[in-house]
């Protein structure tokens, strides 16, 4: 470890330390990456992400009350119908005459449990195939959820709700208009989703499970937004960095931290995954333009070589903003282009920045190919060094 790293982790901690933190001094900090060793990162997420307030002093207290607060979602929403523990409170029903799988009653919780299956099955097929280049997410937590896998219990996980549905020989996709296609997966030549890695043995859980009762949670009490594919490319480096924190105590908790810390995220992002938001000023294709725009005010020339190729940023930049850059570089890079996002103060606008210098950095190829080259080169980024492109980011953001 090289002793200016050494002199970065000191100043984390300096900063960590104090009883009120000092917002803008850490935001400094972090802007040019937050080291992750002794759990800085995770911790710094956590504050840039309001989920910890700045005074130290009531983080034990906040953290117990919203991990507690995680633990009563999933008693509430990873349950079958119909079937509770007497000791809760809750009763068996009698279906024959209160409720059956048949009863279309919208109130129904059979009804309720059917259609959250198919938005079950979507982030179930979408959270298996999570940073294929890596295995973390295959390997088994260390800190599998005890309150749904407890054998005295009757909570099923959602790995057996997934193989038990009766929609489990249907593939259903729910795309950003929310339509929600359903096919057979004899049309489809591609193995089955259940099948494409080995399940871990009872007691266990691989780390794409918990990411999957993560989103399906969020969509439970989110009915509005549900879940639209791609949030998983969000809630997954998210989950990764507070999973792999080398504090034992914090990474117990990751899964209830990781639901929470991405909230919020989602708080601020949502409008990109709405589709009749997008034509609004907070709307994606309205982030879409102000890229091209910004193009324009700085490098002129290559804007005009898009234009004249007909290049839409909707062929581009919908990906690179939505997954906030998920898919274009590998996990960490990712995770370090996020130190820089979660720090700055618009950090939304600073991805438009991050965007625009991506395409600056590789004008000359750009104004040399033509319209097949370009389009290769902008879904398939060629650039891997995120220092250098947020280093172009800031220089645009300084010399507006």
């Amino acid at each position: 470890m090289s002793s200016l790293h050494k002199s970065r982790i000191a100043d984390f901690q300096d900063v960590l330390k104090e009883p009120s933190i000092v917002l803008e001094k850490l935001r400094e900090l972090s802007f040019s990456g937050i080291p992750c060793e002794g759990g800085l990162r995770c911790l710094c997420w956590k504050i840039l992400l309001n989920y910890l307030p700045l005074e130290r002093a009531s983080w034990t207290s906040i953290l117990a009350k919203q991990r507690g607060l995680y633990s009563q979602f999933l008693r509430e929403m990873i349950i079958q119908p119909g079937i509770a523990k007497a000791n809760m409170g809750v009763f068996r029903e009698d279906v024959t005459f209160e409720d059956h799988p048949l009863n279309p009653n919208p109130d129904s919780r059979w009804n309720t449990y059917f259609k959250d299956n198919e938005v079950l099955l979507q982030i179930d097929k979408d959270v298996r195939r999570l940073c294929p280049d890596i295995s973390f997410f295959q390997r088994a937590t260390e800190y599998p959820c005890l309150l749904i896998l407890d054998p005295q219990n009757e909570f099923e996980t959602l790995r057996k709700r997934v193989e038990q549905t009766t929609l489990k020989s249907q593939t259903v996709a729910r795309n950003r208009s929310g339509v929600t296609n359903m096919s057979s997966p004899h049309k489809n030549s591609t193995p089955s989703a259940l099948n494409e890695y080995e399940v871990l043995p009872n007691g266990c859980e691989a780390h794409w499970e918990v990411v999957e009762r993560i989103l399906f949670i969020y969509a439970k009490l989110n009915p509005g937004i549900a879940y639209v594919q791609g949030m998983n490319e969000i809630v997954g480096p998210l989950y990764y960095t507070f999973a792999t924190d080398p504090n034992s105590e914090w990474k117990e908790h990751a899964e209830a931290d990781t639901f929470f810390c991405f909230t919020n995220l989602m708080a601020e992002i949502r409008d990109n995954f709405i589709k009749s938001l997008d034509d609004s000023q907070c709307g994606i294709t309205y982030k879409m333009e102000k890229v091209y725009s910004t193009l324009k005010d700085k490098d002129v020339e290559l804007y005009l070589k898009l234009q004249e190729q007909s290049i839409k940023p909707q062929f581009f930049a919908f990906r690179w903003l939505t997954l906030l850059l998920s898919q274009e570089f590998l996990l960490p890079d990712v995770i370090r282009i996020w130190d820089s996002l979660f720090a700055d103060g618009n950090r939304f606008d600073f991805l438009l920045l991050v965007c625009c210098a991506m395409l600056i950095l590789i004008r000359e190829q750009l104004l040399e190919g033509d319209f097949t080259v370009n389009m290769r080169l902008l879904q398939d980024y060629p650039i891997t060094d995120v220092c250098q492109i947020l280093q172009k980011a800031k220089e645009l953001q300084d010399s507006k």
